[in-house]
């Protein structure tokens, strides 16, 4: 059964350069940066999905009124297997982030480039990698099963989700809130949205994530009469770098298991404030990215933000408010749970590559299944370009994990 699924694997890239050909046409970017969403995408995915045989399909529409139609939409395929006890689920998500500037892109981001390369064959554009790479060679390993007439062992469940790059609020939070029936304690959870170019890294735990708004209001006024206002910018500057450096210094214990070792307390947007130079800003805006290691409680860093953003206040005459645009508490996979012990032992045949258990800073959709007792496990061959310009993928590697993902359904432990 093993050879002749790998033998169809191997002879399967037109149909992989056919499918990250569509889905590259149909960018997907969520309303916050910018975009309408990921349905146009959906449709066309759902289409060729049922027009190559995998016909099991189930749509979940999130509500949103920013987005094209009203929904940010997620695709749920079946492919029943002899076990239906101890799924396998592939979790990959349709949105994408923007190309970024034009002038760094070689060809047009929403056109996938077929080239040829010393690592093989390379498709390049917006969203290869990130994430069409996990949907394409999770829908390939369906695909051999479904062609050759094989039932997998295990049940495959392939979740394709929106709004991944933004939190997953209308994604895989919204499906676990709202359609928690979807999954099973007993199921295993691959998701192929991270990894390294040998695929050795097996992602069990990220660190908590924290992403705030910070609003500074003062008094505006002349630049030549300071006195008379409260300049809001030096007080949000001031407020960046205390975040910076004091949360770094309180909350600094390492972790070997994450790259970096260290929680991370990073100011990044900046919002405009006034249009010309000589006049004091009463208002300004700008955001954190924090990535805090696992053994921090969320609540604790923010009762030192309020510490801070208190003495702030006081030192500066101004008042100092905050939102927060995600929160996400992650809960490990054990090291021992079956998607990993699986998962190295199908990686290691498919790559010969010894695996081992790792952290990372960003945040995928395991999170929210591993906080209701679900082990996921993060994994994939990357070239790690996501999110660049001139994104690409190998061809090889969508094969090589369409190999894993197959290994994984046919053994039952």
């Amino acid at each position: 059964m093993k050879e002749k699924i790998f033998g169809w694997l191997d002879k399967s890239t037109e149909i992989i350069i056919d499918l990250e050909t569509g889905l590259t046409k149909h960018p997907a970017v969520s309303p916050e940066s910018g975009g309408e969403g990921e349905l146009d995408k959906c449709l066309f995915l759902q289409d060729w999905l049922r027009s190559h045989g995998i016909t099991q399909i189930e749509r979940y529409d999130a509500p949103d009124k920013r987005a094209k139609g009203g929904i940010r939409p997620s695709l749920v395929a079946t492919i029943e297997g002899n076990n239906n006890d101890n799924r396998l689920w592939v979790l990959s998500h349709m949105d994408i982030v923007p190309p970024g500037e034009d002038k760094l892109w070689q060809s047009d981001p929403w056109t996938c480039v077929k080239t040829d390369s010393p690592k093989g064959i390379k498709l390049t554009g917006r969203g290869v990698e990130d994430n069409q790479q996990g949907i394409v060679s999770s829908v390939l390993a369906s695909l051999a099963f479904k062609e050759l007439g094989i039932k997998p062992e295990r049940t495959i469940k392939l979740l394709f989700a929106s709004d991944e790059e933004v939190g997953s609020v209308y994604g895989i939070e919204w499906l676990v809130k709202n359609h928690s029936e979807l999954f099973k304690k007993s199921d295993m959870v691959l998701v192929p949205d991270g990894g390294d170019i040998k695929g050795e890294y097996i992602e069990i735990a990220e660190k908590n994530i924290i992403w705030m708004r910070l609003a500074t209001s003062g008094k505006q006024a002349h630049a030549s009469m300071p006195d008379l206002g409260a300049n809001a910018f030096i007080a949000g500057s001031d407020l960046a770098v205390r975040l910076y450096n004091e949360l770094s210094s309180k909350f600094g214990e390492r972790d070997p298991l994450f790259d970096p070792d260290y929680s991370t307390f990073q100011p990044t947007k900046k919002e405009a404030n006034v249009p010309n130079i000589n006049t004091i800003p009463g208002e300004d805006v700008f955001y954190m990215d924090m990535r805090v290691l696992p053994r921090y409680c969320p609540d604790v860093i923010l009762t030192e933000v309020d510490r801070i953003k208190t003495e702030i206040e006081k030192k500066y005459r101004v008042t100092v408010s905050y939102t927060l645009s995600q929160k996400m508490v992650s809960k490990p996979t054990d090291v021992n749970a079956p998607i990993v012990r699986l998962l190295t032992k199908a990686a290691g045949e498919v790559y010969g590559v010894k695996t081992h258990p790792v952290g990372i800073g960003g945040g995928t959709m395991a999170a929210s299944l591993r906080n209701i007792g679900i082990d996921c496990a993060v994994w994939t061959k990357t070239d790690e370009t996501l999110h660049q310009p001139n994104e690409y993928v190998l061809v090889d590697n969508i094969i090589g994990d369409a190999k894993v993902i197959s290994l994984l359904a046919m053994n039952i432990e």
